[in-house]
């Protein structure tokens, strides 16, 4: 494995101010980049493992803080707002291409759960990126979810509705737990969850709480519509028991797109967070896919940038 460093920075998006943390291969040229996605409410130190594999693999790795989350800017805090983490997305591609460790013309796209349809969708409108890894991607919501009933889905929805008729008057958010304890309204309820969470380490930027009003914006998300604009490779990996993300629906991301390759891992959802075997598994299946890559032909570099600004 190769020697890495790696390097706090910051950048501006539409919005806010974003605080991401660039890892650069100890490479004697520019090298490919490798900008990752989180997911729903979370944070980019939970990534941090993944970039430090890739970066050690040879490949630049640039995480980042959605706006209101973490140690980026944004007021309320902890608001999933599909437009606006697109267009964050954007600003980061476009950082990472100005920086002198990066190659500009071979940044690549990673994405876990709502990050893989980003990742999906901000591909498909940028003919610059050249490949996408969607890891356990969301593309729609599951008919029946995880440890939730009927009556407790509809409780959600209403808190969702409130939340976002709050945020539609100016209102301070009414927030719900991401993770919370069976019957209680929460973004999910599933065992397995609570079980990740208790392994958190201490000083996580990650908080245990949400705007819900985010939902609602997912459910008008379609991100295999953008798959099937996608010309670039794309492999979507998934577990076969995943009941947050349904192999179901990631097969539709992989079949709809035309350069689209699915693969399958034994687990849950919660195995690519939890379970070493699985997530060693997945990090190397994912840098032979990047490493297999036709090389860049080249093209216009603009103004290059390093570090902090």
């Amino acid at each position: 494995m190769g020697k890495f460093t790696e390097v706090d920075v910051s950048f501006a998006s539409d919005r806010d101010r974003l605080s991401g943390r660039l890892y650069r291969p100890v490479v004697p040229q520019p090298a490919p980049c490798v900008v990752l996605c989180n997911g729903f409410g979370s944070t980019m130190d939970r990534l941090f493992p993944w970039a430090e594999v890739f970066a050690a693999a040879g490949l630049a790795a640039l995480v980042f803080d959605y706006g209101s989350f973490g140690r980026s800017g944004g007021e309320p805090r902890q608001i999933v707002d599909v437009g606006r983490q697109l267009a964050e997305i954007r600003a980061a591609v476009a950082w990472a291409r100005a920086d002198d460790g990066v190659d500009a013309d071979r940044v690549m796209l990673w994405g876990n759960s709502l990050g893989g349809a980003h990742a999906i969708t901000t591909a498909a409108d940028d003919p610059r990126i050249t490949a996408v890894v969607a890891q356990i991607p969301f593309n729609g919501f599951p008919r029946r979810v995880e440890g939730r009933s009927t009556g407790q889905a509809l409780r959600l929805m209403t808190v969702v509705m409130w939340d976002t008729l709050r945020g539609r008057l100016g209102l301070s958010p009414r927030y719900v737990p991401l993770i919370g304890a069976p019957g209680e309204v929460a973004i999910t309820n599933a065992a397995e969850a609570e079980e990740h969470v208790n392994t958190l380490p201490p000083g996580t930027l990650w908080r245990n709480r949400v705007a819900p009003r985010g939902i609602l914006s997912m459910m008008r998300y379609h991100p295999d519509e953008a798959a099937a604009r996608l010309a670039v490779p794309l492999l979507v990996c998934t577990a076969v028991a995943d009941a947050q993300t349904p192999v179901e629906l990631c097969r539709r991301l992989a079949d709809r797109a035309p350069r689209g390759t699915l693969k399958l891992y034994a687990g849950t959802h919660f195995s690519f967070y939890s379970d070493a075997r699985t997530r060693e598994a997945v990090a190397a299946d994912q840098i032979a896919f990047l490493h297999d890559l036709p090389a860049s032909s080249g093209g216009r570099r603009g103004h290059r940038r390093t570090g902090g600004d």
